[in-house]
């Protein structure tokens, strides 16, 4: 729910940036003449959108593989690691066990 909000709130401020590098407060009538020039010869507001949102998401995910590095733990990797490989030899055994004791009952042993 928070990722999802703070993607709104990022999206509409990036929308309101972008009217304000179109259309300043300050622009009288003979500059607005001048401005709608400047867009017919300047990027698009697609092409503004899309720059930002390229250089939001290469911030984004700079931090977050600056997080990932502070907080990699090899104490925590070398634990999982481990109970991922008992957890495996178990369910191997468990495995042999109950396949041994399907095919006795299929054979007919007793």
């Amino acid at each position: 729910m928070g990722t999802r909000c703070l993607l709104v709130l990022l999206l509409v401020l990036l929308v309101l940036r972008c009217a304000l590098l179109r259309h300043p407060p300050s622009a009288d009538v003979q500059g607005d003449d001048m401005a709608r020039q400047d867009e017919a010869t300047g990027p698009t507001l697609l092409s503004q959108m899309q720059e930002s949102l390229y250089s939001y998401w290469g911030s984004a995910k700079a931090a977050a593989q600056d997080l990932y590095e502070k907080t990699y733990l090899t104490a925590v990797d070398e634990k999982i690691r481990d109970m991922y490989s008992t957890s495996t030899a178990a369910v191997r055994i468990y495995t042999g066990i109950l396949t041994d004791q399907i095919l006795s009952m299929l054979s007919g042993d007793s």
